[in-house]
C-alpha cells in the first residue's frame, strides 16, 4: 500500500523554494496532526534557508514555525485535543505544507475573533514576546517599554499586548510611516531611527525599564545610557551585528540585567509553560479588541519565494502569511 503524500516547500540552500511531494506525517506521542491553513513566515526561516539555523534534532526539514488550521488526529496519551478543533501551534519546523506535527503543550484554540491567516501569526510571535518581555523582561504595569523594531511582526505584537498590560509603549521604525503605525497601536511616540536618535529621545523621556531588541550591536552601549536602574535588555535577534562593546560600569552601578533567548530550541515543557500563559493572559485581550496580529500580506504556498523576498526587503509592516486556501 502507497502511503499518503502531500505538498510541502523544498527549500534547498542556494535554490529557488519550490513545492514537492513528500509523506504525510503521522502524529506520535503527545503530537497532534493539523491540515495547515495558513502557516506564519518568519526571520528565523530566511535563515535556516541560507544553511545558517539548522532545524533541532528530530525536526522536520521544512520551514515554517507556526501554523493555524484543524486537528486531524491525535498521538497516543494526547489529552488536551480530540480532534476537529480549530487551532493555532508554534511547531520546531514542518510549517510550510499542508499537513504539520505539533506537541499537544504548543497548540492552543484559535481565539474568536481571529481567521486562520490571523492566528497563523501568532504563535511564534505571541510566545516570543511572552517569554522576553514578561517571563525573562518581568515588565509590570506602569514600566517602560522600548521596542527595536517596532513594525515588525514582534514589534506590532509587543506593543500592543504591553499597552494592553499597563506598562507605556516607545518604538523605534525605519519611517515616518511606521513610526506613526507604531503610534496608532498604542506607543507613546514612534521614533525614526534615521532621522532621530532613540537614546536622546528616550533619556528625555526619563529612560527606560525593559528594551526589547532584535538589532544588536549598533544599540547596545546606547540601551545602557537609556536603562533606569535595575533595567532589563532583551535580546531576540542581532540583524546588525552579534559581538558587542560597552561600559560594564553601567551594567553594575544601574544592577542591570541582561538576557537573550531563542525559542526553538527550548523544551516542550518549557514551550507548554508559554502557551499556557499567553491563552490566559493574551488571547483575553484578542478577544475584547485590545490586540489583533497585524497583517502585511498573503502569499499562496507556491510562491513561499515571493514571500521570503517580501520580508526580506524589510518593506512590510507586520505579518506576512502564507494562506494555503489560495
Amino acid at each position: 500500500m502507497s502511503k499518503p503524500m502531500m505538498t510541502a516547500v523544498k527549500s534547498v540552500v542556494g535554490q529557488k523554494l519550490t513545492l514537492h511531494e513528500i509523506e504525510k506525517p503521522s502524529p506520535g506521542p503527545g503530537q497532534v496532526l493539523i491540515r495547515v491553513r495558513a502557516a506564519g513566515v518568519n526571520r528565523p526561516d530566511l535563515v535556516q534557508r541560507a544553511g545558517k539555523y539548522p532545524p533541532p534534532p528530530g525536526a522536520p526539514d521544512t520551514l515554517g514555525l507556526e501554523i493555524a488550521g484543524d486537528i486531524e488526529a491525535v498521538g497516543p496519551g494526547v489529552t488536551r485535543w480530540k480532534g476537529g478543533e480549530k487551532v493555532c501551534a508554534l511547531v520546531p519546523g514542518g510549517g510550510y505544507a499542508e499537513y504539520a506535527l505539533a506537541h499537544e503543550g504548543s497548540t492552543m484554540p484559535i481565539p474568536e475573533p481571529l481567521s486562520y491567516v490571523e492566528a497563523a501569526g501568532l504563535p511564534e510571535t505571541v510566545l516570543t514576546v511572552w517569554n522576553n518581555v514578561f517571563e525573562m523582561g518581568k515588565l509590570k504595569t506602569g514600566e517602560v517599554l522600548l521596542i527595536h523594531g517596532g513594525a515588525s511582526g514582534i514589534g506590532t505584537t509587543a506593543i500592543q499586548i504591553a499597552k494592553a498590560w499597563g506598562a507605556t509603549v516607545y518604538a523605534t521604525a525605519g519611517s515616518e510611516e511606521k513610526s506613526r503605525l507604531c503610534e496608532k497601536l498604542g506607543a507613546t511616540r514612534g521614533i525614526n531611527y534615521k532621522t532621530e536618535d532613540f537614546e536622546a529621545v528616550m533619556r528625555d523621556a526619563g529612560g527606560v525599564d525593559v528594551i526589547l531588541d532584535m538589532v544588536g550591536k549598533p544599540y547596545f552601549d546606547k540601551n545602557l545610557t537609556i536603562l533606569k536602574d535595575l533595567g532589563r535588555l532583551c535580546y531576540i535577534a542581532f540583524l546588525h551585528g552579534s559581538k558587542v562593546e560597552g561600559d560594564l560600569l553601567r551594567v553594575m552601578m544601574k544592577r542591570l540585567t541582561i538576557v537573550g533567548s531563542t525559542l526553538r530550541i527550548r523544551t516542550d515543557d518549557y514551550k507548554g509553560m508559554l502557551a499556557r500563559g499567553v491563552v490566559e493572559n493574551v488571547w483575553p485581550m484578542i478577544r475584547d479588541g485590545r490586540f489583533r496580529p497585524l497583517v502585511s500580506g498573503t502569499f499562496p504556498l507556491a510562491e513561499a519565494d515571493a514571500a521570503h523576498a517580501k520580508m526580506d526587503t524589510a518593506d512590510h509592516a507586520g505579518k506576512i502569511i502564507l494562506d494555503l486556501s489560495k
